[in-house]
């Protein structure tokens, strides 16, 4: 088994009496409200799906992983995990104390150590991270609007976030680990997606099967853009593809709780790594991974793993070009394998079948697979 990042899986989830205790102690703690996001951020580090993370970052791991993609003590690292309050929030809060982090009806979900409050620059962190200072940008939209302080330090999760949804589908790392483990599995390639799972998306996977023992299919739950399919009628697509269209006992569904950020090339390094933590050798990286309008390059997310060696990063990404469904070779295919004119080559992407599918027209058999076109078809009537 591939070790978590860092060496290590962070567990920060505390139970039996030390968890009493804690709650107890927090009734006269200073309460800081949080955002559903940043209550998901919580339990994400107590999990270990941020390893080697172990609560928000403090200033000198912040400042490092905006100016360098690299935690204080050079770990690999290119997404910032932050707690961002007002300055109003900080007055009652002091270093070296201990807070509890609830939600907004005051149930306490977890105690942070205070180690640090500090001022951030936004504009350079949405230059450095996301590459534009546009708040057109969702990403960076997210970093002016989350408060001109951070507070850091190590949590303690005291209480589990209760979904209505998906429970059977929210795995933590170490539960996605025993599985690779049982199924004795040594090479699994994971798969990040935001999308339902057009024909293009089938190849990589297909592709990657060839040369792995399994697929973590690891579609994202958290937070995305109003315009993205609704995740309902993504997880369902899903889950005709692993009952009609891969082999049985060689695909694994296990959502991704985080939020997208759209920061592209440094969200494509992070996926990966989050990936590893869940138990993944290997990662597919296609084009413009994690991206949004035209802010980064076709490939420059595939790009960003050649910052680092194979050692830092630990897991490896399997690049692929753009594919396309070519009518002269009658298959998949992409400019490695094809030899005709683009002019014979139906383009593919999650941004064109949305497109489609709100015009209230269905995708071509080449771009979506009948038993997926019904299911978003449905979705977008029921939402519309």
């Amino acid at each position: 088994m591939i070790s978590a990042h860092g060496g290590k899986l962070v567990n920060k989830v505390v139970d039996g009496q030390e968890r009493e205790e804690l709650l107890n102690k927090a009734k006269s703690m200073v309460h800081v409200s949080l955002s559903n996001r940043d209550l998901v951020e919580v339990e994400n580090i107590a999990t270990g799906l941020y390893s080697p993370i172990e609560g928000f970052m403090n200033e000198e791991d912040y400042k490092s992983v905006v100016e360098n993609m690299r935690l204080a003590d050079g770990t690999v690292w290119t997404i910032p995990v932050v707690l961002g309050v007002t300055e109003e929030k900080t007055k009652n809060i002091e270093v070296g104390n201990r807070i509890a982090l609830t939600d907004n009806k005051d149930k306490v979900y977890a105690v942070m150590d205070v180690e640090d409050i500090y001022k951030y620059d936004q504009k350079r962190e949405a230059q450095k991270v996301y590459k534009t200072t546009s708040s057109e940008h969702p990403g960076v939209e997210n970093v002016y609007s989350r408060g001109d302080y951070h507070i850091g330090g190590e949590i303690h999760l005291l209480e589990r976030i209760q979904h209505d949804k998906f429970n059977e589908y929210r795995l933590d790392p170490k539960d996605v680990r025993k599985y690779i483990e049982d199924k004795g599995w040594d090479r699994v390639v994971g798969f990040q997606t935001r999308n339902p799972i057009h024909r293009a998306h089938e190849y990589l996977q297909k592709c990657s099967l060839e040369i792995v023992d399994g697929l973590l299919l690891s579609p994202l739950v958290g937070e995305t853009k109003s315009s993205d399919i609704p995740v309902d009628y993504r997880i369902e697509s899903y889950e005709v593809v692993m009952d009609k269209i891969y082999p049985k006992g060689r695909v694994f569904l296990s959502v991704f709780p985080a939020a997208m950020r759209y920061a592209g090339p440094r969200e494509a390094v992070f996926h990966s790594l989050c990936r590893k933590n869940y138990g993944c050798t290997h990662f597919i990286v296609g084009r413009d991974h994690a991206g949004v309008g035209d802010y980064y390059g076709t490939y420059e997310a595939q790009e960003m793993f050649d910052n680092f060696t194979k050692e830092e990063i630990g897991i490896t990404p399997l690049r692929f070009e753009y594919s396309f469904y070519c009518e002269k070779c009658k298959t998949m295919a992409t400019t490695k394998t094809c030899p005709h004119d683009s002019e014979h080559h139906i383009g593919l992407s999650g941004t064109k079948v949305r497109r489609l599918l709100r015009e209230g027209k269905r995708p071509p058999e080449e771009m979506t697979r009948p038993e997926v076109a019904d299911v978003l078809i449905r979705g977008m009537a029921e939402n519309n």
